[in-house]
């Protein structure tokens, strides 16, 4: 039947490209991220440091590292987060330090001061030096990062060779309580840095996950499909 071969062709394609995709999915995102942070950090490492300026605005805890060294980890975290994400090394925690360090920079230099209301925060999605907020190109990097964060570098990396040479048993996926927990936990806390209200209840439904699935154990996973 014409329906049934038409069927099997797409699955047949949607295989084939999963099995590309493994390869080469994240690589374009390495590549571009890598690229950029890469700039910003050179940038930092030949210019001078800016920091002491707007100290007051970063949020707690980073408020409380000096200048001069907040400057310094911000330069080398860059430089260094680059070369991996490049590599394709260590490419998760890369990532998330990068994010870390993006919504600091978001928190300190884009996001809109004293904003009052969704459209007034709206105006802020934008590439600007106007004022009133230029957070669209740092929400842009954080989104491009979650994937590297969750999925891993794909098998085009330096991560994947390791794995493969030093014959570590095969990615088992969970998604159960205890792994929602892990995730949403700190990624609230770090969305609280920008919009208080929801990331605290964010980061406490991600504690009460880590709690849950602590005391019920793996059997009880969210259900996913793929």
């Amino acid at each position: 039947m014409p329906s049934l071969c038409l069927l099997r062709s797409c699955l047949s394609l949607r295989d084939r490209l999963d099995g590309v995709g493994a390869w080469l999915a994240p690589v374009g995102l390495r590549l571009i991220l890598a690229w950029e942070f890469f700039e910003s950090g050179r940038e930092k490492l030949h210019g001078e440091n800016w920091f002491g300026e707007i100290m007051a605005q970063f949020p707690f805890p980073f408020d409380r590292v000096p200048a001069t060294l907040s400057w310094s980890l911000a330069t080398w975290f860059e430089l260094l987060g680059a070369i991996a994400l490049l590599l394709g090394l260590a490419t998760r925690f890369a990532a998330a330090s990068l994010f870390v360090l993006t919504v600091v920079a978001t928190a300190a230099v884009h996001w809109p001061q004293d904003w009052m209301g969704l459209a007034q925060l709206a105006q802020g999605y934008a590439i600007s030096d106007s004022g009133g907020g230029n957070y669209k190109l740092p929400l842009i990097f954080l989104v491009m990062l979650w994937p590297l964060i969750l999925g891993g570098p794909g098998r085009l990396s330096l991560d994947a060779w390791l794995a493969r040479r030093t014959a570590l048993p095969a990615t088992a996926a969970q998604a159960d309580l205890f792994g929602w927990g892990l995730v949403l936990a700190p990624f609230g806390l770090l969305v609280a840095m920008l919009l208080p209200a929801p990331g605290l209840a964010l980061a406490g439904l991600g504690a009460v996950a880590l709690i849950a699935g602590a005391r019920l154990g793996p059997r009880h996973a969210v259900a996913t499909t793929s």
